[in-house]
């Protein structure tokens, strides 16, 4: 009886034997999954946009009239421009962590203008009248600029640059007054483009991965302004003239924007 039972149990564990691998191979295996293709991005390119305020200079105003034999000109006030909102945009592309470039449209609002002189009669020493000369002035400049990133210092990044491009200077509202004989002369609105340049410097913070806050400064050289031809308020006075000149304009711009990347 025992022998019977040991063969029994005998018999039924080599019956069980290919049961194994069969419970071993239904074991559950799980599926690799190959990691999807990345979508290819916009690599370096970004949008800019900036607001800020202008501090402009020039050197001199300039008319052919200014020299009259028998009377000497003298500038009780040399003139200047008054500080001018100004807003831009722009694109461009990032080559790499420190090399990027962009082309930029920045309009220039209106700066006012006023100057003062003196006319003296050579021969008699007399004050022969004083001219109070007023005028606006506003731009709309274009530039391709190039600029070098110095780094990342906790996320602010410094940042040196320097552009070329084209200005489109506008005199308007010029007007000349001789306070003594409440007479004077104005001078239509004019626009001519002039080449002008750039240098910049400022720095960058990260936001976001995306966007940066730019707090930059500028050195613009807008080039001439020109009115057009100078009338005299009484035409019987009037003479042949190219209009007043505004010589080498140029300004020390402080910006505040924003550059989105679109990768």
């Amino acid at each position: 009886m025992k022998l019977s039972i040991v063969a029994a149990l005998t018999a039924g564990a080599v019956l069980a034997l290919p049961v194994v691998p069969s419970i071993a191979a239904d074991i559950y295996v799980p599926p690799v999954y190959e990691a999807p293709v990345p979508v290819p991005q916009f690599g370096g390119w970004y949008l800019r946009g900036h607001v800020g305020m202008s501090n402009q200079r020039y050197d001199g105003l300039d008319y052919e009239y200014f020299e009259v034999p028998g009377f000497t000109q003298t500038w009780l006030d040399e003139g200047g421009f008054s500080s001018a909102p100004l807003v831009g945009v722009g694109f461009g592309y990032a080559f790499n962590d420190w090399l990027r470039a962009d082309v930029t449209a920045e309009y220039r609002g209106k700066a006012n203008f006023y100057a003062l002189d003196t006319f003296t009669n050579d021969a008699t020493g007399a004050l022969a009248g004083t001219n109070s000369y007023t005028a606006t002035k506003s731009e709309l400049l274009l530039l391709a600029n190039a600029y070098a990133d110095l780094g990342n210092f906790g996320g602010v990044s410094p940042y040196i640059g320097a552009g070329i491009g084209a200005s489109r200077n506008t005199i308007a509202h010029f007007n000349d007054t001789n306070v003594f004989s409440s007479a004077g002369g104005y001078a239509p609105k004019n626009s001519q483009w002039e080449l002008a340049w750039a240098l910049h410097a400022g720095l960058g913070y990260a936001v976001t991965d995306q966007l940066t806050m730019d707090l930059g400064y500028s050195y613009v050289h807008l080039g001439d302004g020109q009115t057009g031809v100078a009338q005299n308020y009484d035409p019987a006075f009037s003479r042949p003239n190219d209009g007043f000149t505004f010589n080498d304009i140029s300004s020390h711009d402080l910006k505040l924007g924003f550059r989105y990347k679109f990768n």
